[in-house]
């Protein structure tokens, strides 16, 4: 009676009921949830190296335990990670704010194009440069960067050497120009679905008490894309310290004398991985990255959910 009683609880019990109503749904996903743990969770055992010191002659898990040996060193290595981190910091705020007030302009000025087709034209062309990889936009910046035969310098008769230590000081602009250039069409598309999604009501109302198109955006346009645009910030946070590998790796091709002000914390773990001698250091700015990024998402969805409960993630 007992046994026949608990399968009678297990199934009345609204988890287990509800997974067998959705079962056909629920076999479908299942080749997602097992990729996204074979991709994802699987190789999170591999942290335990950034507490251990590496060995080629051990396995994964026989090396020397250090604990925090590891982070004491990358925290310590001012010429190194210390710079990687205040670059990935800088590029973060100026991708984060420039992207944002981009996207939005452009959004807004799509949205407000008189002839509509055309409209859906020119958002087809700059959805385009997000599907190049950066390997093919390598190829590109160099078509106008290299030496006396690249584009820049044919125009501006100059001879500038882009990929030398004296041209370090350009790259900042440069990468932000093509960070810009490949993201910007498609990060307007989100806030485009939102503007689409607004009462033509509310414009009605406005022309008729005497608004103009810049009074109908600041007041109409602009604070409906509010809770937008608080989302995109609360998720980008959790990425403040990660960066773009192929942007900061390959379309600098990774040039040691550009360090000062190309390298992050992605292509200095990227470095190491190829180049490195120490698997420890690598796993331990990895586990660094993740730590810190989880903590400001945490404390940045905390600040939203105080100042404006109805846009923080949870």
């Amino acid at each position: 009676m007992i046994v026949k009683s608990s399968r009678k609880q297990r199934l009345q019990d609204p988890i287990l009921l509800n997974t067998w109503k959705n079962r056909a749904h629920v076999i479908m996903a299942l080749p997602a949830f097992l990729v996204l743990f074979l991709v994802m969770y699987v190789p999170m055992v591999g942290l335990i190296l950034a507490f251990q010191k590496f060995s080629y002659s051990g396995s994964v898990f026989g090396g020397e335990w250090v604990g925090f040996e590891n982070f004491k060193y990358l925290i310590q290595s001012k010429a190194i990670f210390q710079r990687a981190t205040m670059n990935t910091i800088k590029y973060y705020v100026i991708f984060t704010a420039l992207g944002t007030f981009l996207n939005v302009c452009l959004a807004i000025a799509i949205d407000q194009f008189m002839i509509k087709k055309m409209s859906k034209v020119m958002q087809t062309i700059m959805i385009v440069p997000v599907f190049i990889s950066y390997a093919a936009v390598t190829f590109i910046v160099e078509a106008f960067m290299h030496g006396d035969h690249g584009l820049v310098n044919a125009v501006t008769n100059s001879n500038i050497q882009w990929y030398s230590g004296s041209a370090r000081q350009y790259w900042p602009l440069i990468l932000t120009l093509v960070k810009v250039w490949k993201d910007t069409g498609y990060g307007s598309v989100l806030y485009m679905s939102v503007l689409a999604g607004i009462d033509a009501e509310l414009y009605e109302a406005a022309q008729i008490d005497g608004a103009g198109k810049w009074r109908q955006i600041i007041h109409i346009t602009l604070p409906s894309l509010v809770p937008m645009i608080t989302v995109m910030l609360l998720l980008s946070v959790g990425n403040i310290m990660h960066s773009d590998t192929g942007l900061f790796y390959q379309v600098t091709r990774d040039s040691g004398v550009l360090y000062a002000t190309t390298q992050v914390i992605d292509s200095y773990v990227l470095h190491n991985v190829f180049k490195g001698t120490n698997w420890g250091y690598t796993a331990a700015a990895s586990l660094f990255q993740s730590v810190v990024g989880l903590a400001l998402m945490l404390f940045a969805n905390w600040t939203v959910r105080k100042l404006h409960p109805e846009d923080a993630l949870f």
